[in-house]
């Protein structure tokens, strides 16, 4: 190296701040030694006047020794935690939704466990699956026609699990686990991804059966911080390995041969945190990257990913012999019986004759006993006199509680007729268990929902009360399913009600027991209709076509601006040199707060090809806000501007 020469860092701060969110060169002293790509490092801050953590991103050399920079002051650790491809994936999702690639390396880099990495020795074994283990899983893979060319070609699929239960374990978890496990057998790693901890352990129980343990890193955020440091230190080794978790294992550092989403339309995919990116887009993105095998499954199809089918983008994968689940819908007459009837006589034969044999299903829509109550005399909503919230009832003849603050409303009275009591307008899990207890003399009750989570239940006679998503599984499945408060799922104000409905009764569904019949109860339209027929592709279809006139998601993208109505004009003004439509923005209207200043909100609808174009324009919007709040020397104003690209259920 000539002596006019000096080693550089280029360094990504760990900041929220949007406007550090590019690298930073520094120089290297001697005595820090050899420096390698993606380590941990702190770094001064000359801005502020302090230290901040930052990760290596690149170490180079540079000619212009006189070019003032500051000196890296420490190395954290020698593991480098940001290999090259995750830098480039987090880079690339940062960018398309306007975030920071510093908060999505948040996600997935846990922080540092001195003993677990003093503990780590980086010689995993490479643990394959057992010939036998091989020849079940391309038995499982063989079913669904063409998905053994996707996995060994590196396709791209939209897979519609078989509803079905094998000795306790679901189609759908047997289908992940036989792909990760031919995957392993060509030396080659697989993330799986699940909605919550209920789908993870049951993939889990299902890779028992074809893998060794050793191969299996879970990613969940139940672990301890030194099990989930320990198993983001296996993902960077290079014996292959099958990755579990949630929404964040998307973001795994292995160099995958698989990516696979399971029920993408489950909202605990999105996150919730800065830059707000779905599993399933950050899926997809890896999968343009990395070149991967990719798999969406589920027994329904959202009309995000049946968008990429009709454009070609993804292959249409189903079962050679399809199974199809035995619905039966309200008659006529049954949707013409009043509405204090939940239970109409056929779903209720029907679970009496099945209740005497085995299990039975009963889904309701919410958990507790009276989620909401109404004057007994006008029938007007009962609220809480301090909040407004909405009053409900733990028991049959409890005092009122607000669901809001949670106070109690003893002396409460109608602002409307003045009356002082209250009814019961609504059923939830432990009413509606209380309900059919009486009915149902002799039969064991059980309820399950977040209250009271249920993971299974015996093969043997019982009434199963569960919440959506909560439903355990079943022995042997269920001799009936009865799904309830279908009308009053259906009238929630959201775009994507129907398919969100068609999603939970799907899932409930694949919990019967072969032939087993399962009631949909008050319901007839497209949903009951493609429930019945079990072709919810279709359904998702005909959701996409109705939406692209209304240029609604998922048809186009939305970005949600908000802020003062300085910054989002702002904001907006940048967006016209981009030639979007006229009628791209929608407001900005007033949000109700008490912030001072006044907040307002926008929505800024385009189409993906200007998705880019869109992105770059609000961030830069966000960086320049940031900036011009700075006062004096080191310090600054929180941003009164936050943008969110990819709105899946706009409302102004």
């Amino acid at each position: 190296m000539p002596p006019e020469s000096r080693r550089i860092a280029r360094v990504l701060l760990d900041s929220p701040l949007p406007q550090l969110d590019r690298l930073f060169d520094y120089a290297l002293p001697a005595e820090l030694g050899d420096v390698p790509r993606g380590v941990r490092v702190r770094v001064p801050l000359r801005t502020a006047g302090r230290v901040i953590d930052g990760y290596v991103v690149d170490v180079d050399t540079e000619d212009d020794a006189e070019r003032p920079l500051s000196e890296v002051e420490t190395v954290v650790s020698t593991v480098p935690v940001l290999p090259e491809r995750l830098h480039t994936l987090a880079r690339r999702v940062a960018d398309r939704a306007a975030g920071s690639a510093s908060d999505v390396l948040r996600l997935v880099i846990p922080k540092r466990q001195v003993r677990v990495e003093k503990a780590w020795t980086a010689d995993s074994p490479d643990v394959r699956p057992t010939a036998e283990a091989l020849a079940q899983a391309e038995q499982i893979v063989a079913v669904y026609d063409g998905l053994a060319g996707v996995l060994d070609e590196a396709g791209r699929a939209a897979v519609e699990a078989v509803p079905r239960l094998d000795d306790g374990v679901q189609g759908w978890a047997r289908l992940l686990a036989a792909s990760a496990a031919r995957m392993l057998a060509a030396g080659k790693s697989s993330i799986l991804v699940v909605p919550d901890h209920r789908d993870l352990d049951r993939l889990l129980a299902a890779l028992e059966a074809l893998v060794p343990a050793e191969a299996v890193v879970r990613h969940d955020s139940r672990q301890t911080n030194p099990d989930r440091y320990r198993a983001f230190l296996r993902t960077l080794e290079d014996a292959p390995c099958i990755v579990v978790g949630n929404r964040s294992a998307v973001y795994a550092p292995v160099v995958a041969g698989l990516v696979a989403i399971w029920d993408d339309g489950d909202p605990l995919l999105g996150e919730p945190l800065s830059p707000y990116v779905n599993a399933r887009d950050a899926a997809l993105l890896r999968q343009e990257l990395e070149g991967s095998a990719l798999l969406f499954t589920g027994h329904t199809r959202t009309t995000d990913v049946e968008r990429l089918v009709v454009l070609g983008w993804l292959q249409d994968v189903r079962a050679e012999r399809r199974v199809l689940p035995r619905v039966v819908l309200s008659t006529p007459q049954e949707m013409e019986q009043p509405t204090a009837q939940r239970m109409p006589s056929s779903a209720f034969l029907a679970a009496r004759d099945a209740a005497a044999e085995g299990p039975v299903l009963v889904q309701v829509s919410r958990p507790g006993f009276s989620p909401s109550l109404v004057c007994a005399q006008c029938r007007a909503p009962a609220r809480c006199a301090h909040c407004g919230g909405p009053l409900g009832a733990r028991h049959r003849g409890a005092v009122p509680v607000c669901g809001w603050c949670g106070r109690g409303a003893s002396a409460w009275v109608c602002p409307a007729c003045a009356s002082t009591k209250v009814r019961l307008a609504s059923s939830g899990s432990e009413r509606t268990a209380d309900e059919l207890g009486r009915a149902f003399p002799g039969v064991r009750v059980i309820v399950a929902d977040s209250a009271h989570p249920v993971e299974r239940v015996a093969d043997k006679p019982a009434l199963v009360v569960a919440t959506r998503g909560a439903e355990p599984i079943a022995d042997g499945g269920y001799r009936a399913v009865v799904l309830l408060d279908g009308p009053r799922m259906l009238q929630a104000p959201d775009l994507r009600v129907a398919e969100s409905c068609l999603r939970w009764w799907s899932n409930a569904a694949a919990l019967a027991a072969p032939g087993a019949p399962i009631h949909l109860v008050g319901v007839n339209g497209a949903a009951a209709k493609a429930l019945a027929t079990w072709n919810q592709a279709a359904h998702a279809r005909t959701e996409l076509e109705s939406r692209a006139p209304l240029h609604m998601p998922p048809t186009t993208r939305v970005a949600l601006v908000q802020g003062s109505v300085a910054a989002v004009g702002r904001a907006l003004a940048g967006l016209t040199e981009l030639a979007l439509p006229a009628d791209a923005v929608l407001g900005p209207v007033p949000v109700e707060s008490d912030e001072v200043p006044p907040r307002v909100r926008a929505l800024v609808r385009f189409d993906y090809g200007s998705g880019a174009r869109v992105a770059t324009a609000l961030r830069a919007a966000v960086v320049a806000e940031a900036v011009s709040g700075r006062r004096g020397r080191g310090r600054t104003t929180k941003s009164t501007l936050s943008v969110r690209l990819d709105i899946l259920d706009p409302e102004l």
